[in-house]
């Protein structure tokens, strides 16, 4: 039963490999998605989150507004630092549970897709690391693209998180993506050939 921790960085791609991976039949444990889970309203991460950060981030509902929390978080260390010390051990725990429910279900591979898979030490839960990898100027100009960032605000993001060089010491696979999305695709399926089709 093989688990893979697929990582990356903001904008290197990542999203691109695990949607090929979902479709060549892979199980996608996504981090982002129980990382939006957790801080829903009422849940004991959110009250957390909120004590921290005060009521001015809520919207009018009373969810968390992910663009005023980003906003702080991507200029301010210490509160990136202090919200990830609040979320990451529940997104963790929920990501395990994931994992062997599906290792139960019988179902191979598991894909373990989280962005801080290496400075969260989460790379212990999984057996094969594989980095969607691209330069950092393509990492800045596609978040200037998708995001409507301004060049310093894109920076800003892509240097608040490990470098994508660093993580490619972690990689038993690096996926580079600074191609065409088929480009990126056609190395997904070699490695999917590679490792799941024996």
């Amino acid at each position: 039963m093989t688990v893979i921790g697929l990582t990356g960085g903001i904008a290197s791609g990542k999203s691109t490999v695990a949607k090929k991976l979902k479709q060549l039949g892979a199980v996608i444990v996504d981090a982002d998605l129980i990382a939006r889970e957790v801080v829903k309203k009422e849940e004991k991460v959110w009250h957390k989150v909120v004590e921290y950060f005060g009521q001015d981030i809520l919207l009018p509902s009373g969810e968390i507004d992910r663009g005023a929390l980003a906003k702080i978080i991507f200029n301010d260390d210490e509160a990136r630092c202090n919200l990830n010390k609040i979320t990451h051990p529940e997104i963790l725990k929920r990501a395990e549970e994931q994992i062997n429910y599906w290792r139960n279900m019988g179902k191979s591979p598991i894909i373990f897709d989280v962005p801080l898979l290496i400075e969260t030490g989460a790379y212990n839960m999984v057996d094969k690391i594989w980095v969607a990898y691209c330069p950092k100027t393509t990492q800045i100009q596609r978040l200037m693209e998708r995001n409507g960032l301004s060049q310093e605000e894109a920076r800003s993001r892509v240097e608040s998180q490990m470098p994508l060089e660093e993580k490619l010491r972690f990689a038993d696979e690096v996926i580079n993506t600074e191609g065409s999305i088929e480009e990126t695709e056609a190395q997904v399926e070699e490695l999917w050939l590679r490792y799941f089709k024996k």
